[in-house]
C-alpha cells in the first residue's frame, strides 16, 4: 500500500506574512515533524497567484495580495523548507483553493496500487478542505485523513467547522 502526504500551502504569506496567523505559526513544528517521520510520498501544494491577483475573482473578494509567484511570500516557510530538504517531493502549483490536477498526480503515482492520503497545512477552512473533498470525490474508497494538529484555519471557529465538514464527508480527522 502506498501512502501520500499532501502538505497544503505552507508558504510564508500564509504562515507569518500577508495572511499569516498565530494559529498558522503554531502548527509549523508539527508539520515539520510529520514530514520528517512520514513513510511515503510527499506532495506539496503552492497557492499560486500572479501580479494581477487583485483583478481576479478571488482577489476581488479577498483583496490582500499573497503568494504572488516570484515573491518571498510565495516561498515555503523556512522551517518547512528545511524539513523537506532531504525529501523527494512533488510540487503542485494551484491557482485556486483546490487542485484539480492533484487526483491525477496521485493516480499516476499509485499505479493501480491501493493507497492512503493524509493532508496537513493551511488553511483548514479554505484550501485543506477543498483539496480533501476533491480527493474524496475522486477516490471514494481510499483512506483519506487530516491531522488536525497540523492544520490551522483563518479562525479557530472556521478551523473546527471545516474539520466537522470533512468528518461529515467520511474523511478521518484526528
Amino acid at each position: 500500500m502506498k501512502n501520500f502526504l499532501v502538505v497544503v500551502d505552507m508558504q510564508k504569506d500564509l504562515v507569518d506574512g500577508a495572511l499569516g496567523t498565530n494559529e498558522a505559526q503554531k502548527i509549523v513544528s508539527n508539520v515539520c515533524e510529520k514530514i520528517k517521520n512520514f513513510d511515503g510520498e510527499v506532495i506539496v501544494t503552492f497557492d499560486t497567484h500572479n501580479a494581477n491577483y487583485l483583478e481576479s475573482a478571488e482577489g476581488r473578494k479577498l483583496p490582500v495580495e499573497h503568494c504572488i509567484k516570484g515573491t518571498a511570500g510565495f516561498e515555503l516557510d523556512e522551517n518547512v523548507k528545511f524539513a523537506l530538504e532531504n525529501t523527494d517531493y512533488t510540487a503542485v502549483e494551484k491557482p485556486t483553493f483546490g487542485s484539480v490536477s492533484l487526483p491525477e498526480i496521485i493516480k499516476e503515482k499509485a499505479q493501480d496500487e491501493e493507497f492512503s492520503i493524509e493532508l496537513v497545512g493551511l488553511c483548514t477552512d479554505i484550501c485543506v478542505v477543498s483539496n480533501a473533498l476533491i480527493l474524496k470525490a475522486n477516490f471514494p474508497e481510499a483512506e483519506i485523513s487530516v491531522d488536525s494538529s497540523c492544520c490551522a484555519g483563518v479562525t479557530p471557529e472556521s478551523h473546527n467547522a471545516a474539520l466537522n465538514t470533512m468528518k461529515s464527508c467520511q474523511i478521518e480527522v484526528y
